[in-house]
This record gives structure tokens, C-alpha cells and sequence, in this order.
């Protein structure tokens, strides 16, 4: 066969369940090969849009994700969803057809430009080298979780090969934890009268495990937004830690005297730019990335090794304790340690609906079987802090780089890897407009999915953060946009929010055969920032 039928019958063997991609010429032929291997192809309306949704269904399923594309442009339109897939260390394979000759219009240094983003540039060398550089390439994704841009030459995919199939690469392990690690993590847990550990993506494999060594020493238990939903159920989960945690996450956290980091960066954002990390804190970080340990903040202690492997052998060494736990404590988890349950004064008007009333009464009238996915913006807080989700594969939060714009193409992705839950996607009207060409896809796809638009007619997060100084802002207003209409054009059901009694729409909806999508313009106020960009501009 040609190597573009080897790279693509080799990709599915490998375990290519679904593939992503726009199909141009250069890319024609493998994607059809990868599909009469066995995968699934996603066809998006954008290259960006195929990419977003290879990352969010890799960290909704667990599984590789494979975005396939054309040569030059179709690779440069990729670049933010790869670059956001390459910052959260995402297993991806971008599998990128590649004009090596300067002369041609489509020709571009493709490795350099996966390299400029933090992706790992690799290349289908020859027809003899194929199935092994596939295999390597995959490995390279899987096991060390990375992004790869595998660049496949036109003339050498046109080239004939012999090569068979190949075997899945050996996952390997990860590297046994130091003892001394071990005991020095154990010592300092054992000492702790007030832990917290925050949990981040690299544990959302983990949680009997850290549920089971945070009873034994009395800690409470949070995550980074990437893992929401880790914990979920737990008496002693904080939610959320950083810029969406409630008050009373934010108040216990800040007077722990031991926050231990597991697969989590604890970067500004989950430390709300530091101001939850005391001063008198013991500070440790649990990461297979040794490059991970203090990379965002000083650390008194470090442990390289795979989280659950980690929790286990302290769990046998530690101390038993009550640590922070009590049952005075516990009753007021039970009862202040969400967002809902904070009192605010309802700023809705006729015209425009408060953005947390909104999302109470969602969270209250959809079902709790979910996917939630969450573009980026001023509005994005909402439905990230008071949504619940059944578990961590419940949310998809496409934040690493900050673009705008991934929220519903995140949610396809997610949908397509937890095919049993109602997908939900929460976008802003600025996200919105930007991604609108993957309405399509979702109807084309039939996702009964809900698509709610929290539209305040503007940039959001630019209006607030200027507007208070004085500057014009003329260039971060928009005439208000009939998303409802937008979305019946596209062939979904549609309402316009401007009242919490006008969400009856969505309860018939779901009562319903749910055979179109549903497309909510929920008209939101603006008069004042959301509370976590807020303490975002303060902290710059």
C-alpha cells in the first residue's frame, strides 16, 4: 500500500478510535485509510474547531486524541487549539500533511511552528521508517503526554510500502517514587494539623486514593478547575481552589499549615495569584514531570512519581489524625461551601438577567448526568462555579492558552467521549461568534446538546478591566446579536433569557424527544465584573 494508507490503517490499529480534522488534498487519503481501519471521522467546519475537539475528547475519554490535517493552512488554522493542547500537556496526535518544498504555496517550517507552541515536532521520514515513526509518535503522546505535530510529506505518502501492522507501543511505567520522597511527604503530612491537598489533572485518575490518605490524616480536599468534579459527593471537598473558589474554600485553604499540589501546577490561577498559599505554609508538589515541582511557586517539598503510587505508600506511612477535620467544620462545608449557597443581591432587571441566577436555576432544572464545556471570558466563572458536575469527566475547561472561542467545539468533544450525559456548553457572545461555524457540526452530528450563551453585548472581561479607568471602549461593545435566531438558521430549537421564567423552554425541551439542539441567548447583565477577574485585576 501507499504510506498514507500505512500511517492510517497503523494510526487506527493503535487505538484511533475517533479522529478530528478538516480534509484537504494533502490529508485525503490517510483520513480515509484511518477510517477504513476502524476510526471514526469527526468532520469539523474549522481546522482550530477540529483541534479543540481532539483535546477536549482526549481529556474526557481518557484516550489518545487524533486531529488530521492539510498541508500550510490547514495546520496554521489549528495552531491556538493545538497550542492550548501542547500548554495542559494533552496526548494528542496532530497528524499534519506537509509540502516540503519551498517553492510550493502551502510550504511553512510546520516544525517549527509545533515546536513555537511547546508541541513535540516529528516527521513520517520515509516509506521504509513509516509504521515505525507513527508507533514512536504515539508513544511520545501517550506516555509522556504530550502534544505531537507528525508531519507526513506529500511525496512520501505517495510513496509504496511493505510495511505490516504494528503492535500497541508497550505503555511502560511510571518511575517508582524515591523513598526517602516518600518518607520526608509522609513526615510532613504527619506534622500537618490543618492540610489541604489540591488535586490537578495529573490526579483525576486518583481519587480512592487520595480520598483514602486524606481520612487518615484529616485533610480537606479541592481541585484546580481542570479536575472539578474530582471529589464530587466527598464531606470534605472545597470544590474548586484558586479564582472560583467560594469564600469559604478561599478562608480554609488560606490557613492550612500544609497544602500539598498532587498533578496539579498550582499556578496563579489555583493559588488566586498566591494569596492562598500562607505564609507559614509547608508547601509539597506530587508530578510525574520533574520540571513540574516548583515551576510556579517555591516548594518545600517535592515527589516525582505517579500521584495514586505516591498517596498509596504515604498512606501506609503516615500518621493517623483528625488534622483539619471536625464535625463543627464539617457542618459548615455542608452548609457554605458552594456558591449557591452564598447570598448576593439579585441584580436582574426586566431586560437582562443576573448571570447567577441563571446558573442556579440551570444547575437546578438540568439533569445532573452532564458534560459541561466552558469557553473563555468574563462570564466563564458562572458556569464553572455553580454547575455541578457527577465527577471529573463532567467538565471540560479549555483555559491553558486563554482564547476565546473553544467553548462549543470543547463541548462536542466532550460530548462524543461521554456519549450517556447531556452535554452542555456555556460560551459568551464574543466565544460564541467566534467558534458559530461548529453549530453546525453539532447539528450535523445530532448532539442533543444545550448551548447557552451568557451575552452581554461586549469583550467582557476587556470592558470591566478598562472601563473603570476611563478609556474609550468603543472597540469591546457589540450591537446586542439575536443568537436565537442565529442558532434556528443552524436548525437548533432556541429561546431568549431575560427572566428566570423564561427558562421554561429548557424543561419543555427536555421533556421532549430532544432531536434538535437547544440554543439559549441568556441576555446577562454587565454592570459589574465577575467576581474572579476582579480579584484576577487586583492581582496583577
Amino acid at each position: 500500500m501507499t504510506v498514507a494508507g500505512a500511517v492510517g490503517r497503523t494510526l487506527a490499529g493503535l487505538g484511533a478510535g475517533y479522529v478530528f480534522g478538516v480534509v484537504g488534498s494533502g490529508n485525503f487519503h490517510v483520513t480515509n485509510a484511518m477510517i477504513a481501519g476502524g476510526a471514526r471521522y469527526i468532520a469539523a467546519r474549522h481546522e482550530g474547531g477540529a483541534a479543540t475537539m481532539a483535546d477536549a475528547y482526549a481529556r474526557t475519554s481518557g484516550r489518545l486524541g487524533v486531529l488530521t490535517v492539510h498541508q500550510g493552512c490547514g495546520l496554521t488554522n489549528a495552531m491556538t487549539g493545538i497550542a492550548e493542547a501542547a500548554k495542559s500537556r494533552t496526548p494528542m496526535l496532530v497528524l499534519a500533511a506537509e509540502a516540503t518544498t519551498p517553492r510550493s504555496n502551502f510550504y511553512v517550517d510546520q516544525a517549527a511552528l509545533a515546536t513555537s507552541v511547546g508541541a513535540v515536532a516529528d516527521r513520517v521520514s520515509s516509506a521504509t521508517s513509516a509504521v515505525e515513526d507513527v508507533v514512536r509518535a504515539v508513544r511520545r503522546a501517550t506516555q509522556e503526554r504530550r502534544t505531537v505535530v507528525l508531519n507526513l510529506p506529500l511525496d512520501v505518502q505517495a510513496q509504496r510500502t511493505a510495511a505490516g501492522p504494528a503492535g500497541v507501543p508497550s505503555a511502560g511505567g511510571p518511575p517508582s517514587p524515591d523513598p526517602s520522597a516518600i518518607t520526608a511527604l509522609a513526615t510532613a503530612i504527619s506534622r500537618a494539623r490543618r492540610p489541604v491537598f489540591i488535586a490537578g489533572r495529573g490526579a483525576r485518575h486518583a481519587r480512592a486514593e487520595l480520598e483514602r490518605l486524606a481520612s487518615r490524616c484529616g485533610a480537606l480536599l479541592a481541585t484546580s478547575a481542570v479536575a472539578n468534579g474530582l471529589f464530587t459527593g466527598n464531606p470534605w471537598s472545597l470544590g474548586i481552589s484558586g479564582g472560583f473558589a467560594s469564600p469559604l474554600a478561599a478562608e480554609l485553604i488560606a490557613r492550612a499549615d500544609l497544602v500539598v499540589g498532587w498533578g496539579c501546577a498550582l499556578n496563579m490561577w489555583t493559588t488566586r495569584h498566591g494569596t492562598l498559599i500562607g505564609e507559614q505554609v509547608t508547601v509539597a508538589q506530587v508530578d510525574l514531570d520533574a520540571g513540574a515541582l516548583g515551576a510556579h511557586l517555591p516548594i518545600d517539598l517535592g515527589v516525582i512519581g505517579d500521584v495514586a503510587a505516591v498517596a498509596v505508600a504515604v498512606a501506609v506511612a503516615v500518621d493517623e489524625s483528625p488534622g483539619y477535620r471536625s464535625p463543627e467544620l464539617a457542618a459548615r462545608i455542608t452548609t457554605s461551601a458552594r456558591w449557591r449557597d452564598v447570598p448576593y443581591q439579585d441584580d436582574s432587571d426586566e431586560q437582562r438577567i443576573d448571570p447567577r441566577t441563571l446558573s442556579m436555576r440551570l444547575d437546578d432544572l438540568l439533569p445532573l448526568e452532564r458534560v459541561i464545556g466552558v469557553d473563555s471570558g468574563n462570564f466563564m466563572g458562572y458556569p464553572s462555579a455553580y454547575l455541578s458536575v457527577p465527577d471529573e469527566r463532567g467538565f471540560c475547561f479549555t483555559q491553558a492558552f486563554q482564547s476565546i472561542g473553544l467553548g462549543l467545539a470543547t463541548t462536542i468533544g466532550a460530548a462524543l467521549a461521554a456519549p450517556s450525559r447531556l452535554p452542555v456548553a456555556a460560551l459568551g457572545d464574543g466565544g460564541g461568534l467566534m467558534g458559530i461555524a461548529e453549530l453546525e457540526t453539532v447539528h450535523r452530528l445530532h448532539l442533543p446538546m444545550v448551548i447557552v450563551v451568557y451575552n452581554d453585548s461586549g469583550y467582557g472581561a476587556e470592558f470591566h478591566h478598562f472601563g473603570p479607568e476611563g478609556h474609550p471602549l468603543d472597540t469591546v461593545r457589540f450591537p446586542d446579536t439575536d443568537f436565537a435566531a442565529i442558532g434556528r438558521g443552524f436548525g437548533c430549537t432556541a429561546l431568549t433569557v431575560r427572566r428566570p421564567g423564561q427558562l421554561t423552554g429548557l424543561t419543555d425541551w427536555l421533556d421532549g424527544p430532544r432531536d434538535t439542539q437547544l440554543l439559549i441567548d441568556a441576555k446577562v447583565t454587565a454592570g459589574r465584573g465577575a467576581w474572579w477577574l476582579e480579584e484576577a485585576f487586583r492581582g496583577h
